[in-house]
């Protein structure tokens, strides 16, 4: 009894054993098999005993089926960032510190290629190399006020199109880049600063000037324009017209409730005089 129980006990977990190799089995097949992708992710498959990488068919989000003996290399295609502190020389070898932020993301399209150049470890073996390489290569053609003050867009659009044409050209695309900070020695950003501050003061002063000579330059022809209406008035007053107008004034004083007039006589222009008070 003991001996056919002992059997039956052997065969009980020989059994479970079998089954429980047999679901390992199964759940290894199943995830082999069935890959669920993320939103985010894309997938290359590797025919690792036929055709090798397969970098022409790119597998997107959701469940995708392959054969359980090949592998599926997964890329995250979200947009990223990156950021490097570097020292690099300018034109005239001052030493300047400079810290670079860098959004990318590989080309969704591309990964397959992407990986086949730099498996999964680009960003240091493509994406810093590179960045430095430029941020140094730039900066080493400009002056530091030029960096500090002056030309600091333009060397940026400079970097930043110099590293997207050779991000690009390797399947990943640059989304942005940004100097964060550009640290210059004290006494040389000091000078920098008093420089610019004496060009505000004399752009101010230029300013001044020009609007003072603008402005005397307004009153010297409202000036000409009074004299040349006074020159056309006087070479339109007439003695006759003089008479007439000093006849109507004198009319009208005489109409006056207010006043008291005396004729004495009359002047030498012909017109009388006129003596009133209240």
């Amino acid at each position: 009894m003991n001996q056919y129980q002992s059997e039956f006990n052997m065969r009980k977990v020989k059994t479970y054993l079998l089954i429980g190799g047999s679901v390992i089995i199964l759940l290894l097949f199943i995830r082999s098999t069935f890959v669920i992708l993320q939103p985010t992710e894309r997938g290359v498959v590797f025919r690792k005993y036929s055709s090798g990488l397969d970098v022409t068919q790119v597998h997107t989000e959701g469940l995708n089926i392959i054969a359980p003996w090949n592998d599926m290399i997964v890329f995250d295609i979200m947009e990223q960032q990156i950021e490097e502190t570097m020292d690099v020389l300018s034109q005239d070898g001052l030493a300047i510190s400079m810290d670079v932020s860098l959004r990318y993301r590989p080309k969704p399209a591309e990964i397959g290629h992407l990986y086949q150049a730099f498996r999964k470890d680009y960003v240091n073996n493509l994406i810093r190399p590179e960045l430095r390489s430029a941020v140094r290569r730039i900066i080493g053609q400009y002056t530091p006020e030029e960096l500090y003050a002056t030309k600091r867009q333009e060397i940026e659009t400079r970097i930043e199109m110099n590293t997207r044409t050779i991000l690009d050209t390797n399947h990943v695309e640059l989304k942005a880049l940004l100097f964060r900070s550009i640290k210059l020695p004290v006494s040389i950003q000091k000078s920098i600063e008093d420089k610019l501050t004496a060009e505000q003061e004399a752009q101010k002063y230029k300013y001044l000037i020009e609007k003072e000579k603008q402005e005397a330059e307004r009153r010297r022809i409202d000036a000409e324009g009074k004299a040349a209406a006074n020159r056309i008035l006087n070479a339109s007053l007439t003695p006759n017209i003089l008479k007439e107008k000093g006849i109507v004034a004198t009319e009208e004083l005489a109409k006056s409730s207010n006043a008291k007039v005396v004729l004495i006589g009359s002047s030498k222009d012909g017109l009388p005089i006129i003596l009133g008070d209240n």
